[in-house]
């Protein structure tokens, strides 16, 4: 029976104990909400840290709505184009020629060429009898100067397999070659769209060690792109980098690490031992970086005292090993917003459950969650973009996708930066609606 949207949603649709919940998912999967939380990054963000790329759109006018925004918001609309897609191009079976022709013309009429083009396809061209390698290989026989690459724009993937973003994060590398000498002293760190916090032990280490650390994030040429293809080691934190890992190992034979993305120090610490290993290096004393986030998360303490902090799943990667940390000392930590656990979060979940089963579980993307905005007359902090959108708090720490901050010397400027945050209201409903955090913006 159909039912007129409206009132107020039921605390227990969504909001749980963590006690009542199941893992990885805590809430039913249906219908979503999505609130106006921005900063996290989307396919288009991404494609754009590939220097000198060309971003080509192909889907219909209602999806170019949101891309063209992106890329005018980013200040980058002269490295995009877009194809639009009407009811005839799909009744008449002319999308090889509506592709080839369409971006054919966009190329012509760029100078100087690109070297690289991502050509980003929709849900249309799946639900068509459509030829893509036909087209490709049309493209790259008139083109031979010119990487074209294929990149996927298909929301109606994102519950059934690989997820635009994690196949987004696989085609970042599609143009890297096999090489017959990788270069010993460089690694790369792949699958991120920030880069790793400069101050960061890990970088520090590798650089002592003669070893460099190359990001795509950092490149500034399409040849520096390029010449990380050449690199000894690929290792990455964030989980959806593993599929571009993985690709990358089976096609190229470059090797891969996984350092999860932890605030635990144990875990930490048999990381970097992996690594070590990897490396065929000693492993340094990290004393000196512990002591420094102890220091950090105890001046935190004083500040913010029982102050109550909610943090969400665009903040980290780890929300729950946040919490974990959070809570171990001594910080009041009422919520975390969450739709789904990550498989690394499980040992986390299983402490809190044993020792804090009454920390609540909170979804941000249930149809209900349109209505709920917590305001409180006491004071809250915020960690992540969607708990200080429901929360309806001023004082939160604006980082998506971890920040880059991680290791020890990581987790202490997060620390930091919630001290700071405690101190300083900022202007929430300006911040949250600018998308991709880190990218430049023209609001």
């Amino acid at each position: 029976m159909l039912k007129r949207p409206g009132g107020v949603a039921d605390a227990p649709q969504v909001k749980l104990n963590i006690t009542e919940t199941s893992f990885p998912a805590p809430f039913n999967q249906g219908l979503e909400y999505s609130s106006p939380a921005r900063g996290v990054w989307n396919i288009a963000h991404t494609g754009f840290l590939i220097p000198g790329a060309h971003e080509i759109f192909v889907c219909p006018y209602g999806c170019l709505r949101g891309v063209v925004l992106t890329a005018a918001e980013m200040n980058a609309l002269d490295r995009y184009s877009s194809i639009s897609i009407s009811e005839e191009n799909v009744l008449n079976g002319g999308m090889e020629s509506l592709m080839i022709d369409g971006v054919s013309d966009i190329v012509e009429r760029l100078n100087p060429k690109p070297p690289i083009v991502l050509i980003y396809i929709s849900c249309q061209h799946f639900f068509l009898a459509y030829d893509q390698d036909f087209v490709f290989e049309t493209l790259r026989n008139k083109y031979p100067d010119i990487c074209f690459v294929d990149c996927y724009m298909i929301p109606t993937l994102r519950k059934s397999g690989v997820t635009p973003d994690q196949k987004m994060k696989a085609q970042m590398h599609a143009a890297w070659q096999p090489v017959n000498d990788r270069k010993l002293d460089a690694i790369n760190l792949i699958g991120s769209d920030l880069p790793l916090y400069e101050k960061s032990e890990l970088r520090q280490w590798m650089e002592k060690s003669g070893i460099r650390i190359k990001e795509i994030s950092a490149c500034k040429t399409f040849e520096e792109y390029m010449d990380m293809q050449a690199s000894g080691l690929n290792i990455y934190y964030e989980p959806g980098a593993k599929m571009a890992a993985d690709e990358l190992e089976e096609r190229l034979g470059m090797k891969n690490l996984y350092l999860t993305f932890s605030f635990d120090k144990e875990e930490i610490i048999d990381d970097y031992k992996k690594l070590a290993e990897a490396l065929d290096l000693e492993l340094p004393d990290f004393s000196e970086d512990i002591n420094a986030m102890e220091s950090e998360i105890k001046k935190a303490k004083e500040i913010i005292g029982d102050t109550e902090i909610v943090l969400d799943y665009t903040f980290t990667f780890r929300p729950l090993s946040l919490a974990k940390l959070l809570l171990e000392n001594g910080f009041n930590v009422t919520t975390v917003y969450t739709d789904t656990f990550v498989a690394d979060d499980r040992k986390a979940y299983d402490w809190i459950c044993s020792e804090h089963p009454d920390l609540k579980i909170g979804a941000t993307n249930q149809p209900e969650m349109r209505y709920v905005h917590e305001n409180q007359e006491q004071k809250v902090l915020a960690l992540g973009q969607k708990s200080a959108y429901i929360r309806a708090t001023d004082y939160f720490v604006n980082i998506a996708e971890s920040g880059g901050y991680f290791g020890f010397r990581g987790i202490a400027e997060v620390f930091r930066l919630m001290a700071e945050a405690f101190n300083e209201k900022k202007d929430r409903k300006a911040l949250i609606q600018m998308k991709g955090i880190g990218c430049e913006s023209c609001i």
